[in-house]
């Protein structure tokens, strides 16, 4: 049974609303006085703290100071009749775990009790409900696929329910989904081998990597924006739902679009063919001297910066300064970072950034990685704590505090 504490001077007065959630599987230890509350505080453990604000002696954002600084993770609720917009951020700046204003009634404080002990087990049973729910739907959905645009939207609905049982203990349903997403991948490969290489002479096709500046960048350089033209290399979709969060922390995200990589997808055919704007064997033909076979020594994308400003000029954006950079490491990437202000002035910046494709290779290579991104779920972990306090964050805030549109 969860056992809460309950500091208020008029202690007295809420005697129903004590009986109603104890009723509801709760039981209590009060207090009418800050030092009776710490006392009580460090002599037994507790699940949660509803604390007053205003009582006499002791304030409750002094109380609130000395809890942090005894059992920093007991989450602990502000009750105050006070609604001064100071006192609500010094609490909030204090972390508590729920801000309530009096009168309060014993619905609220189950509510709040509910969202702060049984949150996350609340989330997942709903999450574990909700995939039993849509599991004989999305298989049926499956075999009726037909459209690129369906795939797309059928494989965002596959990553939503594997981002919500990320959550989940029910390793069960989680094979089940795997499984499912196994069954989608062969039935997606069949889709590409059968319509691949009409898309090439049909406009019914996804965007491909070759159209993407094209479709995307050069709109926004025609309206006069100036552009941030950012490619996290083997960037996959859900490593992108778990960093776009922290994106949105910084940014307003305008659009989202999808669009399918050239074949091969490896780095040296479909990344030159999106700096290029043509596919790789139009680069060969048309722009030689760009062009590394797989038997020649060095970077494949040397090239890149030189391509992109080729495909510029060829869009009608020639008179535009343009800068091309590319980080493959942590210290390049620091240098980057210490010397963007040198970008300022340029319409268009291009940033190839590696670390998500040298991760990728290193969960197959370093044990230590391996171990850090053992299944997909730590895979996305791994990502988003990167992203975090990445010198790329960095780059995009920077670039946004300086007036550039961001194409990501």
């Amino acid at each position: 049974m969860p056992n809460i504490l309950w500091v208020d001077d008029e202690i007295h007065m809420l005697k129903g609303h004590l009986l109603f959630l104890e009723g509801k599987g709760y039981s209590f230890e009060t207090c009418n006085n800050g030092i009776d509350a710490l006392e009580e505080f460090e002599r037994q453990p507790f699940d949660a703290v509803f604390l007053d604000e205003n009582m006499p002696g002791l304030t409750g954002l002094e109380v609130l100071e000395r809890m942090k600084s005894i059992r920093p993770e007991v989450p602990v609720v502000m009750i105050t009749k006070s609604e001064e917009e100071s006192i609500m951020e010094m609490a909030i700046g204090s972390k508590i775990a729920d801000y309530l204003i009096k009168p309060v009634n014993p619905n609220q404080v189950l509510l709040s009790l509910k969202k702060i002990l049984k949150g996350k087990e609340l989330v997942t049973q709903q999450a574990t409900r909700g995939y039993q729910q849509v599991f004989g739907k999305l298989t049926m959905d499956m075999q009726s696929l037909r459209s690129w645009e369906e795939w797309a939207n059928f494989y965002k609905e596959l990553l939503r329910w594997e981002l919500e049982l990320d959550q989940s203990s029910e390793d069960g349903l989680k094979s089940v989904l795997a499984t499912q997403k196994n069954e989608a991948n062969e039935l997606f490969g069949r889709f590409i081998s059968n319509n691949y290489e009409s898309w090439f002479s049909s406009n019914e096709r996804p965007m491909l990597s070759h159209e993407v500046v094209g479709n995307v960048v050069a709109p926004q350089i025609r309206k006069g924006e100036k552009v941030f033209f950012v490619v996290i290399d083997n960037l996959r979709l859900d490593q992108w739902m778990v960093i776009k969060p922290r994106i949105s922390e910084d940014f307003n995200i305008a659009s989202e679009n999808i669009y399918s990589s050239i074949l091969p997808s490896a780095t040296q055919y479909a990344r030159n063919a999106l700096f290029a704007g043509m596919v790789p064997a139009d680069i060969k033909k048309k722009m030689p001297q760009y062009w590394k076979e797989e038997h020649e020594e060095g970077s494949k994308n040397e090239f890149e910066g030189e391509l992109f400003v080729e495909q510029l000029k060829s869009l009608g954006l020639g008179d535009k300064q343009v800068r091309y950079h590319k980080v493959t490491n942590m210290r390049v990437a620091n240098k980057f970072v210490s010397n963007i202000h040198q970008n300022k002035q340029a319409d268009v910046v291009a940033l190839v950034y590696n670390f998500v494709d040298t991760l990728s290779h290193a969960r197959t290579d370093v044990e230590v990685i391996r171990e850090l991104a053992s299944d997909d779920n730590a895979y996305r972990r791994v990502t988003a704590t990167w992203f975090e306090g990445s010198p790329l964050r960095k780059a995009l805030k920077w670039a946004a505090e300086n007036g550039f549109k961001v194409v990501l």
